[in-house]
């Protein structure tokens, strides 16, 4: 050590303890830090490959592929436009372009597969096919079944080469639109299980204004086409992740099945497979369609069982609440339209947002339904002591009353939807000061598109839950 004067001294016992002490520690650190460095190079190693993964799985070009292996080959034009630069539109702020890959492998419908699905090579296959050949029968051109909803769009033309296909995957992604559940809740509620009805109303609910609110905070636009098909249009022009058809229809079957499970008799195998299939039919179909990346998808699927987690606990509580609660009806609607409200102001008005909202409305007149009738005491829920259930003998005399009995409460809501959407619409343009002859674009505005759904399919699910009842029990059809 050195004194203040310069000159050298050696250190003191104190000093020398000072310096072992601090030289130990430092030692000790040593194996602490090269720990902590290793878990941090491997969690930046993990995270990195999670990253890779990602944008491997959402490139449009594995959906395309697919396509081609389905037998679906698009008709686009020779001219290509210049591919998307991952710029936002500037008539869509916030949607992230897809980048698309500038290679040149072939993928059956896209760029580099042009040549093979349009033009001459296509026209001449067919000739060398004949009048009767293989290509003649078994290719169709077809064009998606819907418009954009909000473009007008009706798409382009496509060819199928595998028809069962086609349908079959038609079939699986119309098992996610809101239009199914519209006619499977009723029936499921009339003729099979109302408890189970009731309460998967609730988690289709919630699983779609979680899945498109999550939409509107992300903000990716759907997969590039081309290279993708774009067998469906309906649902183009709005954000994709994740994929609610894929959510939706992964939630309902399985919540049913676990809803259904140990309550019905019949094999936990048969119940799984069945749920399991109904998901991976929807899940899959929307890649067909060219609707969505297989991370979309994946994701969808993933982020609805972590949904169903957290509801199938509470879901006995909820349909309590709801039915016994005397403030219950107060909470149900204010709930329910402060959910619609944060949907619509998240971003510009889509169809999806209108089915968010419709699906928010039938779960609201639903659960008020369930509050009524319970205090009426018009609930028909079996007792506990009668559980499990059992299917009972399937009768020429059981399927006409339940067909019937069907028949008559489909006629019953189409006629109160009718009823009050011819209502509903023109009162509220002339309540905002809109012209009620433009109604596509009336209802593209919030203040009329809102209380429009919530109103009508309201009253909806409250004519199924309670009125419909009541209507079999007076024609005997209970």
């Amino acid at each position: 050590m050195v004194n203040c004067d310069g000159l050298w001294m050696p250190p003191s016992a104190q000093d020398q303890a000072t310096l072992h002490g601090c030289c130990f520690r430092c030692r000790n650190q040593e194996p602490e830090r090269g720990v902590l460095l290793r878990a941090q190079d491997m969690a930046s190693v993990a995270v990195n490959k999670f990253v890779e993964v990602c944008r491997y799985l959402q490139d449009p070009v594995h959906v395309a592929r697919f396509q081609h292996f389905c037998g679906v080959k698009g008709t686009f034009p020779e001219k290509r436009t210049q591919p998307d630069s991952g710029q936002s539109d500037p008539d869509c702020p916030g949607i992230r372009k897809r980048l698309r890959r500038s290679s040149d492998e072939a993928v059956g419908n896209g760029d580099a597969a042009v040549t093979r699905v349009n033009g001459k090579q296509e026209e001449e296959e067919d000739a060398a096919a004949g009048p009767g050949g293989p290509a003649a029968a078994e290719t169709a051109r077809a064009k998606p079944l819907r418009r954009n909803s909000l473009t007008g769009d009706v798409g382009q033309e496509f060819l199928i080469h595998n028809k069962f296909l086609f349908y079959l995957f038609t079939f699986g992604t119309e098992l996610g639109n809101e239009m199914f559940f519209i006619v499977f809740f009723p029936f499921l509620f009339w003729n099979i299980d109302a408890l189970a009805s009731r309460r998967l109303i609730v988690v289709w609910a919630w699983n779609l204004f979680v899945g498109q609110s999550t939409k509107d905070m992300i903000r990716w636009s759907r997969p590039a086409s081309p290279p993708v098909v774009k067998v469906e249009v309906f649902y183009n022009s709005e954000y994709s992740m994740p994929s609610t058809h894929a959510m939706t229809g992964t939630a309902i079957p399985f919540c049913l099945f676990m809803l259904t499970y140990g309550r019905w008799q019949y094999p936990f195998l048969l119940g799984f497979c069945v749920a399991l299939s109904w998901s991976v039919l929807v899940c899959v179909s929307r890649v067909y369609m060219g609707m969505h990346s297989v991370l979309e998808v994946i994701t969808g699927f993933l982020y609805s069982l972590l949904v169903l987690a957290f509801f199938q606990p509470i879901l006995d509580k909820i349909d309590n609440y709801y039915m016994t609660d005397r403030y219950a009806p107060l909470v149900i609607v204010a709930s329910h339209v402060s959910l619609g409200l944060v949907a619509f102001s998240l971003d510009s008005w889509s169809t999806s947002r209108g089915d968010t909202a419709q699906a928010l409305g039938t779960g609201a007149g639903a659960a008020l339904a369930s509050h009524v009738n319970y205090q009426l005491g018009l609930l028909q829920d079996p007792p506990p002591s009668s559980l499990p259930l059992t299917l009972p003998p399937i009768t020429a005399g059981l399927v006409s009353r339940s067909l019937l009995r069907f028949a008559v409460g489909v006629a019953v809501l189409l006629a109160t939807r009718m009823a009050m959407k011819a209502v509903t619409i023109p009162f509220l343009c002339r309540l905002f000061g809109l012209p009620p002859d433009d109604v596509r674009q009336a209802r593209q505005q919030m203040k009329v598109e809102l209380p429009y759904r919530y109103i009508v399919y309201s009253v909806v699910g409250f004519s199924c839950v309670c009125f419909a009842p009541v209507l079999f029990w007076i024609l005997n059809l209970d």
